[in-house]
């Protein structure tokens, strides 16, 4: 098959994870993938021009300033040259689906010039969860199939829901499949479109190897034990700033680690002010595992929330993977880690779970938590997803 993946996610972002980078490189290993680069728009240029305007200016440069290049086998990566008008300041009407559409008349202008270039004669429509500039690309690109990807409830946030909550249900409702990463995502997705399915997690856990045996890096090192540690973005939106602060507060002989990229949105110095709370700040991915390793304990403290209810956490696959006993909070969608994750429903729960997992008491054995892991495969994932899409009748 040919894929088209249409997405927000930069192509270029090498620091963070992205579910729909990993699909396109699993994809690419048995199909063509061309991926799509956000475009972008008037914000970033003028805003913004250090940020993501210099990783887009430094990637093309890369690439003696192509806009199409084959950047690993199988897997093609435009850059569009468009920028985009900045409408979401607009009402909710006919002025911003006006200038939404010639939006995305631009952009789908280039994907069918990239299209025609890489001589497909069909391909099938992946869009990540961009219900705005995504919505009339299957209009304008006539796939043979569109898939809308549903991994996280963006209309929780303020950005998505002003547009998305017209926009988001009708996209689900034209499109030919919505695919989701979590039972609860399925569902509500299935409200609008009766073929949605929940097509799983996949996680690469290449380096997530608890045999490796790295030496213990240097920062994390310095602090005293037992080491108490969190590893992924840390962001007010999805982590508990309260629980994490109760557990520090509770137990002022455990040091809470804190690794990763940190928002405005954090209250990082109310967390400061705690002397057993520890920011390491944002580490390479290859050094990720090192620091699991070392850590005693790993903990989600996640916000309960509409964006974080149905969403599939990756780092309960990586710390698993990685051997060690695991403290998170209980949602819907970690119920399937419950043979093998300690799940709390408060603080109080919280901190005796990690009592528990310090003492060795643990819900399964090391082993079992990484056979699981394991099951969890982009291999897996993908393989579901081709098998809908070769249900979907012919156009």
């Amino acid at each position: 098959m040919n894929f088209v993946i249409t997405s927000r996610q930069p192509w270029e972002e090498k620091n963070l994870g992205s579910n729909i980078r990993d699909m396109a490189r699993c994809l690419a290993r048995n199909h063509s993938v061309l991926f799509v680069n956000d475009p972008m728009d008037w914000t970033t240029v003028f805003n913004d021009p250090a940020g993501r305007g210099q990783a887009r200016q430094q990637f093309l440069d890369q690439h003696q300033g192509k806009r199409l290049i084959e950047d690993e086998p199988n897997l093609w990566v435009l850059s569009p040259a468009s920028v985009l008008a900045s409408i979401n300041f607009l009402p909710d009407g006919p002025l911003f689906d006006w200038m939404n559409r010639r939006n995305g008349r631009a952009v789908a202008g280039e994907i069918a010039g990239a299209v025609n270039q890489l001589g497909w004669p069909s391909f099938v429509l992946i869009n990540d969860n961009d219900m705005i500039q995504g919505f009339y690309h299957k209009e304008f690109l006539r796939p043979a199939a569109s898939v809308y990807y549903l991994r996280d409830n963006f209309l929780a946030v303020d950005y998505w829901r002003k547009h998305g909550l017209r926009l988001e249900p009708l996209l689900m409702a034209t499109s030919d499949l919505v695919a989701s990463n979590s039972l609860y995502l399925a569902n509500q997705a299935a409200r609008y479109n009766p073929n949605a399915i929940d097509i799983g997690q996949g996680c690469d856990l290449t380096l997530f190897d608890p045999s490796a045996h790295a030496p213990i890096p240097a920062d994390l090192a310095a602090l005293p034990g037992p080491r108490i540690g969190y590893a992924g973005a840390l962001t007010g939106l999805r982590l508990d700033v309260e629980l994490i602060e109760a557990v520090a507060r509770q137990r002022p002989d455990w040091q809470v680690v804190l690794i990763g990229h940190t928002d405005d949105s954090i209250q990082k110095e109310r967390l400061n002010a705690q002397p057993n709370i520890t920011f390491l700040g944002s580490k390479p991915a290859h050094e990720i595992p090192a620091y699991l390793a070392h850590l005693d304990v790993l903990i989600n403290p996640q916000r309960v929330n509409e964006v974080t209810i149905g969403n599939y956490p990756r780092k309960i696959d990586e710390y698993l993977a990685m051997g060690k006993p695991v403290v998170a909070v209980k949602t819907e969608t970690m119920g399937i880690f419950r043979d093998h994750v300690y799940l709390a429903g408060d603080a109080g729960e919280f901190v005796s779970a990690i009592d528990q997992a310090l003492l060795g008491h643990f819900p399964s054995s090391a082993e079992a938590g990484i056979a699981f892991a394991r099951e969890h495969t982009w291999d897996n994932s993908m393989q579901k997803l081709i098998d809908a899409i070769r249900k979907l009748p012919a156009p």
